[in-house]
């Protein structure tokens, strides 16, 4: 096995050698895609790292008797690994080679990169290890890129990549790093694509775009432009555009700095509806090479478009932990009527949940969240994934539906409202909540007495049909429940179930009570239910059908309905619409 290799001549069947990140890049370089150019240290090189300085049995020793429990032995055990390895040295020979193809990667000179980690169990379809290893950016000269190819190999062992290996069963030993080193894309803007959407697995893709480079949109640190995309008619079915005020760019001397973005920016359209179709058409074609949803991270640089990363989405019908925390799936009629809205965002992962607001900031410990709490903070960041695994919900000032705590929540299966502005401010320590995660709405209150409830899962893999697979809504209240379903849209919603699910009365009592603005007003709430919960897929609404027997029985309407013998054939349908008396 050779120590380093080029990004080009590598596949997706080159993860145990090169990793997820660099195998897919390989992939998807050899299938025509842009992908900045770039070398890659295999895991060769670390084995003979791990070798050359005895790390291995190092690192053993200390997580052999290790509490992952424990938040503080995770800091320890971490602290202690990064230290011996950062400390090491890397041996001469492949040292020699490393600056050798950097040099090449420059054609003479050394030119500004990314060291990028790479392990050998990411952007698994079945683990998500996003955020848990180290980046680097703008690294310009041959001893910083040394010790940042060190850092990379040590972020190995950070406490949550150790936490997130004990919770899923991967050997410490075997999970191994290789490192990416890739020419810097200045980027104007980036941002990640989904190719299906993976809050309802509806087939839209999801595009999210913000300015400058993409750190600061994966870390949730800014709050980016969001766009649906039709992948069967590559019609833009929504648009939500964010105020973005600063953006991380290359500074003088090759660092990441923050760079304000001037007003008439900042709340502009990120990205041109020219670009959502080129990148839409671009995830298409790699979900077509894969043959599988796929999570794609993306940068422009004046006009070209660049792939930086792509993996298979882990978190499609992952429904099993709904019932984490205090769910209340059948309250949703109580907390539409009684509970005040406290802050509204973008909903980033489904289900409902309630509990206790537990603030996070910045300096805090991570035990201080317990089991059960709605974790509220300005942003995630990977460090805080411990603190996560215990909350019911989480709620962040910052982000959008492809940040971390976004990501993460999906794969815990607990509910999650980002970009809510200022959750943080108005979100109290202790106050009790309900967390809608489909709607991305906080309500005040939690229903106590409701007993958790799982919610069921559907097929993980459905047969594609070229008719669309749509459902029917009778009663409003149970939009939220049949919205999470793999469908498109409503094929049929009876507005009648409206008069006695949700007005209970005869229209024609309210009109001559003069309620009539009381009667379209409960019409407009119950129609908006459905429309609202299935947006941006189409509900088709039916007028009323209903029979006289049907009318007479609802409140009021032993005035205004004839008995008939056969109300089957009788009064109903379009004879009312025409008619003076209706």
């Amino acid at each position: 096995m050779k120590r380093i290799v080029n990004i080009k001549d590598l596949a997706v069947n080159d993860i145990p050698i090169a990793g997820g990140k660099a195998a897919n890049l390989g992939e998807l370089t050899s299938a025509g895609f842009e992908v900045p150019p770039g070398f890659v240290l295999t895991t060769e090189s670390y084995d003979y790292f791990l070798e050359s300085n005895d790390l291995e049995n190092a690192l053993l020793t200390i997580i052999e008797n290790l509490d992952a429990s424990s938040d503080a032995a995770l800091q320890e055990a971490s602290s202690n690994i990064r230290q011996a390895f950062e400390e090491s040295k890397i041996p001469q020979d492949l040292e020699e080679e490393i600056i050798k193809e950097y040099k090449k990667l420059g054609k003479g000179s050394f030119p500004l990169v990314a060291v990028r980690s790479s392990a050998t169990a990411e952007d698994l379809p079945t683990a998500s290890f996003a955020g848990q290893q180290d980046t680097y950016l703008n690294v310009s000269e041959p001893k910083t890129l040394l010790e940042n190819i060190k850092k990379c190999w040590s972020s190995l062992f950070t406490p949550r990549a150790i936490a997130y290996r004990v919770q899923k069963g991967f050997d410490h030993i075997k999970v191994k790093l290789a490192v990416v080193i890739q020419k810097m894309i200045s980027s104007d803007r980036s941002g990640i694509m989904f190719t299906v959407d993976p809050n309802s697995e509806l087939p839209h893709i999801i595009i999210e775009a913000g300015y400058g480079l993409g750190e600061a949109l994966v870390g949730g640190r800014v709050t980016p432009d969001t766009y649906c995309v039709d992948k069967f008619h590559r019609k833009i079915l929504n648009k939500r555009i964010s105020e973005q005020n600063w953006m991380l760019v290359r500074g003088k001397s090759g660092e990441c700095v923050r760079e304000d973005i001037p007003e008439d920016m900042a709340k502009a359209q990120k990205i041109t509806d020219e670009q959502v179709h080129e990148l839409a058409d671009i995830g298409n074609q790699i979900e077509m090479h894969y043959n599988k949803p796929m999570d794609i991270e993306w940068c422009i640089e004046g006009e070209d478009i660049f792939i930086v990363q792509a993996r298979p989405i882990t978190t499609l019908s992952n429904n099993e932990k709904m019932a984490h925390g205090c769910i209340v799936e059948d309250g949703m009629e109580e907390l539409e009527s009684q509970r005040a809205v406290l802050v509204k965002g973008l909903g980033a992962s489904p289900g409902i949940a309630g509990g206790p607001v537990r603030q996070f900031h910045e300096g805090m410990s991570l035990d201080d969240v317990r089991e059960g709490d709605i974790m509220v903070t300005q942003m995630t960041t990977p460090d805080m994934v411990p603190a996560m695994t215990r909350a019911a919900a989480i709620v962040t000032d910052e982000g959008g539906m492809t940040c971390h705590a976004a990501i993460v929540a999906r794969e815990l299966g607990i509910p999650c409202v980002v970009g809510a502005t200022d959750a943080t401010k108005v979100l109290k320590d202790g106050m009790m909540i309900t967390v809608h995660g489909q709607m991305g709405v906080v309500y005040e209150g939690v229903e106590e007495k409701k007993e958790p409830k799982a919610v069921p899962t559907v097929a993980a893999s459905v047969p594609a049909t070229a008719t669309k697979i749509m459902v029917n809504v009778g009663v409003p209240q149970k939009a939220e429940e049949y919205a999470q379903l793999p469908v498109q849209g409503v094929g049929l919603m009876r507005i009648e179930f409206l008069f006695t699910s949700y007005i209970q009365e005869h229209p024609c009592a309210l009109i001559e009570q003069g309620r009539s603005q009381e009667l379209v007003d409960k019409l407009a709430d119950g129609i908006a239910i459905v429309g609202k919960a299935f947006y941006p897929r189409p509900v088709v609404l039916r007028t009323s059908d209903f029979k006289t027997n049907e009318y007479r029985d609802m409140k009021g309407g032993e005035k205004y309905e004839p008995k008939e013998q056969n109300p089957m054939i009788g009064w109903r349908g379009c004879s009312r619409y025409v008619s003076e008396s209706y």
